[in-house]
């Protein structure tokens, strides 16, 4: 039977949510729709109420994942991204975002929760709130703890970018920017009204500028089985997706 990849990749991704959900949210988050979007320099963005259903007019939040680097990235790290989305749908729902974006106390102290350390340079010592913000995966933390219990039962992102970016140095967390669909009202940090009736509260994931590329720190792998060929950095260790493969690790090839 030949592979359905549409839905395999959003099966693996609702997979993820609904296991995250149960083990660090303790099964509180509502449903919310996941997608995969190329946009540049991020690894992905939460958008309240961004969806709104064509029979019953339900609205739903996005949660948006970049493909592009699924490839370059532990799925550790991109699980990590995923949680870091769902932290801020949980503040949307159910705590006091900060006004445009900004990171605050409650989310900090959230993210602390779950195993997953606020931080602006996204290591031990950084700021803890701010516009622009990163995190690192706590050691023996809730989250480590539970992408360790996930992977356990054989899960796996199936399919990536043939051709992924470079790796950036670094991440950060931007103000929030554009606008969804009838946006929700969303109170300040301090909880006093705004006075805009409605704000931004989409929050990207971006990466900071990186210099071009350098071909020359990048390699071709290819697998024995199918011949399907990825560019990568040396020392990835890739598995093939293909059925008939078996999940054949994929071999540098020289040039």
């Amino acid at each position: 039977m030949r592979a359905l990849p549409t839905i395999e990749t959003y099966n693996e991704l609702q997979t993820a949510y609904d296991f995250f959900n149960t083990r660090l949210f303790d099964g509180g988050l509502p449903p919310c729709l996941i997608t995969l979007q190329r946009e540049k320099r991020t690894y992905g963005y939460f958008s309240s109420k961004r969806f709104v259903g064509s029979k019953n007019g339900q609205l739903v939040d996005e949660i948006a994942m970049n493909p592009s680097y699924f490839a370059i990235r532990s799925i550790e790290e991109t699980l990590s991204t995923l949680v870091h989305e769902m932290v801020h749908l949980w503040q949307f729902h159910y705590g006091k975002p900060g006004r445009r974006g900004y990171h605050n106390k409650e989310w900090g102290a959230k993210m602390d929760s779950i195993g997953l350390c606020p931080s602006n340079t996204g290591a031990e010592g950084g700021k803890r709130t701010g516009e622009k913000m990163s995190h690192y995966i706590v050691s023996g933390g809730d989250f480590e703890r539970a992408c360790s219990e996930l992977m356990t039962d054989e899960f796996n992102l199936s399919w990536f970018d043939r051709f992924p970016p470079e790796r950036p140095t670094a991440l950060v967390f931007p103000p929030t920017i554009g606008k969804p669909i009838q946006p929700a009202f969303v109170d300040d940090e301090s909880g006093e009204d705004n006075g805009e009736g409605g704000q931004e509260d989409e929050d990207l994931i971006v990466l900071p500028p990186t210099e071009p590329v350098n071909k020359s720190n990048r390699i071709k792998y290819r697998c024995p089985c199918c011949s399907a060929q990825v560019w990568g950095k040396p020392n990835l260790l890739l598995k093939c997706g293909q059925p008939d493969c078996n999940g054949a690790d994929f071999q540098a090839v020289e040039e």
